[in-house]
């Protein structure tokens, strides 16, 4: 599983974790996340993040 970060706030998506509060389960990798969805934290879009690590 991977991890991805937000270049303008530091936000990281944790495929392990999913972001639940937002309908993305545990386990959602990141390429099965819409086009669509943005930052939770200061709206930045989805090609604004950069992987960090993988497991």
């Amino acid at each position: 599983m991977k991890k991805w970060q937000c270049f303008f706030c530091g936000f990281t998506y944790d495929e392990n974790l999913g972001l639940p509060a937002e309908g993305i389960l545990p386990g959602t990798l990141w390429e099965d996340i819409p086009e669509t969805w943005i930052c939770p934290e200061c709206g930045a879009a989805k090609q604004d993040f950069a992987m960090i690590e993988a497991s």
